[in-house]
């Protein structure tokens, strides 16, 4: 079959398309014809070596839409969707004609979506539902606030607030661009260098503050926002942009009993993924949750082109498509 492979980490010309052997599948295991498979920021960084915990060489990958061609009989042809914080790092990834998951990791991606569609919501639908639904809890009628509103994990936050209830405010460095937040009710929107972010938030939600601040940025943007939650708030921590260490004020933190949760993706196997996919599926096949917007393309020929496109901040999701995956 032919493969993404990397033998070394640095320079993305280190990716190589390659002809391997086809997998061997085991009897706890199921075999995926990859029909297509996204690009994430995780799966540039791995290449580059910036990722943590990847044994080589590696086909990258972590994303995935395909269908079942071996492994326990009521499993074969099953179209299926997924995700996984070691694909592509401690398992071979997506990126690839074939992949291997357990068959426990095997679940059916709704019908509504097609190929390209499923494998365009696994890492950030699966970060937002571990940190807002699992994690933080949000409830109907909260007030949710986003940072990195515009990014794949700060819109699918937004849709996931949404469906669950809550009332959604939204905070990007860009200027407001009402195509990126279709069919998102937001109660605002505001940037992100604004001067006072909590008196602006403050002014949104009549003095209460958030429930739950769900953070995309981190590093200078983490203590502004700490400051936008009511009592009792709770904020997600994914990242933090430009500097790893930062400071809030203690006492104002435990006086009013606020929660910070880190949430890390990577931590998620495959398996667990796909047992967040499928809770998340009946939204998908209702409509009330869209995958992330698809602006690339291509083959595993032009992975060099789609990688360099992710490296550099292209918006939108970046795609590979084989045989039979593209939709109509």
């Amino acid at each position: 079959m032919h493969a993404l492979r990397f033998h070394q980490f640095g320079d993305l010309k280190n990716l190589q398309l390659e002809q391997i052997g086809d997998p061997v599948v085991s009897p706890d295991e199921v075999l995926i014809q990859v029909r297509a498979a996204s690009i994430n920021p995780s799966d540039v960084k791995n290449v580059q070596g910036r990722m943590q915990g990847t044994t080589l060489p590696r086909t990258p990958g972590r994303d995935f839409a395909g269908v079942v061609v071996d492994g326990p009989p009521h499993l074969r042809g099953v179209e299926v969707w997924g995700s996984g914080g070691d694909a592509g790092f401690t398992r071979d990834g997506s990126h690839a004609e074939f992949m291997v998951i357990p068959a426990a990791a095997a679940v059916a991606k709704p019908a509504a979506l097609s190929f390209e569609q499923a494998a365009c919501v696994g890492v950030n639908f699966v970060t937002a539902y571990e940190g807002l639904i699992a994690r933080a809890r949000i409830q109907t009628d909260e007030i949710l606030l986003v940072t990195g509103a515009r990014g794949g994990v700060g819109n699918a936050a937004l849709q996931l607030g949404q469906a669950a209830g809550a009332k959604v405010i939204a905070v990007d460095r860009k200027p407001l661009n009402a195509a990126f937040f279709e069919g998102v009710d937001l109660l605002g929107y505001l940037e992100s260098d604004v001067p006072d972010l909590n008196s602006e938030v403050r002014r949104l939600t009549g003095g209460r503050g958030v429930d739950v601040a769900f953070d995309c940025v981190g590093g200078e943007m983490f203590e502004p926002v700490l400051s936008t939650l009511t009592d009792r708030g709770r904020q997600i921590a994914i990242t933090s942009v430009g500097q790893r260490r930062v400071s809030f004020d203690m006492l104002d933190f435990y006086h009013r009993s606020l929660t910070l949760l880190g949430v890390d993706s990577r931590s998620l196997t495959v398996t667990d993924c796909a047992n967040l996919l499928d809770k998340m599926s009946g939204f998908f096949a209702a409509g009330l949750l869209k995958p992330s917007r698809i602006s690339r393309h291509g083959s595993l020929a032009n992975a060099l082109e789609l990688y360099s496109y992710v490296d550099q901040g292209g918006g939108g999701k970046a795609v590979f498509v084989f045989e039979g995956g593209l939709s109509d």
